[in-house]
Parts: C-alpha cells; sequence; structure tokens
C-alpha cells in the first residue's frame, strides 16, 4: 500500500528537469534573439553593400549546413558547388538583372547537380539546394533595391519573426493537438493560430508606422499571408529534417540549431512579400 504515494510523490521530481530545460533552453533563445535581430536590423538600414555583404555570408553559412545535412560524404564540394552558383545568382540581381539572375541560378542548379553526379553524390539534393536557398537570397536582394525597399525587408522579417517567436510561446503554454505530428511532433494547432494572429498584428502596426499600405485591412491581409508562409518554411525545412535523418541543420545558433533552423520560415516569407511587391509594382491597389 506504501508503493502508490512514493510513484504519486516521485512524478514532480522527475518534470522538474524537463522544466528547467524547457526555461533555459526558452533563455537562450531570447538572449540569441536579443543580439541577432538589432545586428541584422541595422544592416539592412545602412546600405546595399553591408546588406549584400551579410546575404554572402549567409549564403555561405546555409550552403555549408546543406552539404552537412543533405550529403556528408561530399558536404564540401557540395558546399562549394552551391554557394558559387547562388553569389553568382545573386550578384546578377545586386547589378540590376533580375531576369538575368534566374537565368543564372536555373544554371548554377544545373551544374551543381551535374558536378556532385560526377562525384557519385545525391546530385538531385545539390540541385534543389541551389533553388531553395538561392530563390530567397535573389528576391531578397532584389527587394531591397526597389522603392521604400528597407520597409518592405523589414515587413518580411519583422512579420516571420514576430509569428515564428509567438507560434513557438504560444504552442509551449497552451499546447493542444500537434500541427503535422509525423514531421514536426512539437508544433501544436494553438502555435499555429498565435503565429498566424502574431504576424497580422505586426503587419497592422508596421503599416501605421511606414503607411506603406492604403488600409489596415491590406495590411493585415499582408500579414496573414506572410505568417502562413513562415508557418509553411518552417514545416517544410521539418520535413527535410525528417528525410535527412537530423535533428537539427547544425549548431551555429546557440538555443536555435543551425542558420536554417532560424531562417527557413524566414525564406518563404520573403517569397511572399516579393510577390505581394511585384503586384504593388504591376499597379494592385493594397
Amino acid at each position: 500500500m506504501s508503493s502508490q504515494p512514493d510513484r504519486e510523490s516521485a512524478a514532480p521530481v522527475k518534470a522538474a528537469p524537463k522544466r528547467k530545460k524547457n526555461l533555459n533552453e526558452l533563455a537562450i533563445r531570447v538572449a540569441s534573439a536579443l543580439v541577432l535581430i538589432p545586428v541584422v536590423l541595422w544592416i539592412i538600414v545602412i546600405g546595399q553593400w553591408a546588406f549584400l555583404g551579410l546575404l554572402c555570408i549567409g549564403i555561405g553559412l546555409l550552403s555549408v549546413e546543406w552539404g552537412v545535412m543533405a550529403a556528408p560524404k561530399v558536404a564540401r564540394p557540395m558546399a562549394v558547388a552551391i554557394c558559387v552558383a547562388i553569389i553568382a545568382a545573386t550578384l546578377t540581381v545586386y547589378l540590376g538583372n533580375m531576369f538575368l539572375g534566374l537565368v543564372v541560378l536555373g544554371l548554377g542548379t544545373l551544374c551543381a547537380g551535374l558536378y556532385i553526379r560526377l562525384l557519385k553524390g545525391p546530385y538531385l539534393d545539390a540541385a534543389y539546394g541551389v533553388f531553395y536557398i538561392g530563390w530567397p537570397a535573389l528576391v531578397l536582394i532584389w527587394l531591397r533595391g526597389t522603392e521604400n525597399g528597407i520597409y518592405w525587408v523589414f515587413f518580411a522579417f519583422l512579420i516571420a519573426w514576430a509569428a515564428d517567436s509567438a507560434a513557438y510561446l504560444v504552442g509551449k503554454l497552451i499546447g493542444g493537438p500537434k500541427l503535422w505530428r509525423k514531421y514536426s511532433p512539437n508544433k501544436t494547432w494553438s502555435g499555429f493560430a498565435g503565429g498566424m494572429i502574431a504576424g497580422m498584428l505586426t503587419a497592422g502596426t508596421l503599416a501605421d508606422l511606414t503607411n506603406l499600405f492604403k488600409s489596415n485591412t491590406a495590411a493585415l491581409l499582408v500579414g496573414l499571408i506572410t505568417a502562413l508562409a513562415t508557418m509553411g518554411g518552417d514545416l517544410w525545412e521539418s520535413m527535410l529534417k525528417r528525410r535527412y535523418g537530423v535533428k537539427d541543420s547544425g549548431t551555429l545558433i546557440p538555443g536555435h540549431g543551425g542558420l536554417l533552423d532560424r531562417v527557413d520560415g524566414l525564406m518563404f516569407a520573403i517569397v511572399a512579400i516579393g510577390g505581394i511587391r511585384v503586384l504593388v509594382r504591376l499597379g494592385t491597389v493594397i
């Protein structure tokens, strides 16, 4: 009869280390964000050269992470092939020709795949790595060079960060049914809803500060679309990591894993904002 109380009293003791681990993880994530976010926002503002330099560094780090994750046996040559292809396309767009940049990216995708095939490596993964990392990079450098480009880039970054952070916090606090248990068992529908709401509120606030949109309704819609893209990018990378059998894409950022773990949703958000920017340039009133 005395064994049952002993088991019940032991349960809270087991739960304590898990709670402590979660708090430590949250503290590390917050500290990393407080350091990185102001630096990134400052570089976005100060000029195209600094922004291009930051982007090229990011491309290099992402290429290394992709090579290690997708093809450990040929990680270095794959990373070099992906990085060279994307930076060549990015520089082309920076010099003012988005169409030619897309052509260069397409050729780079083909060349990277053929090169890794010669090395008997997973050439389709190499080709996809160029497209996956390269497409958002091209959109981002183009977006920064358009009229009010700083504001547009801010929308992409801040909405993605807000949606991602809110999804994490709400999911941890509320929990509930899983969003996609097969590929991302830690994500919940409550976190998804929190991310959507945070994205819309962030877009509405930014719209009031920048006067970039005609109405708050348009801004909220932009926030919803961008937050949805962010959530989609996060889930997509979770699926890729399951495919490659890794928990994180790397260990670069404390509390977050690799750089790809940090920018997976942002990459999709950038493409979403880029599409909205194209619609505005074509005369769509929002």
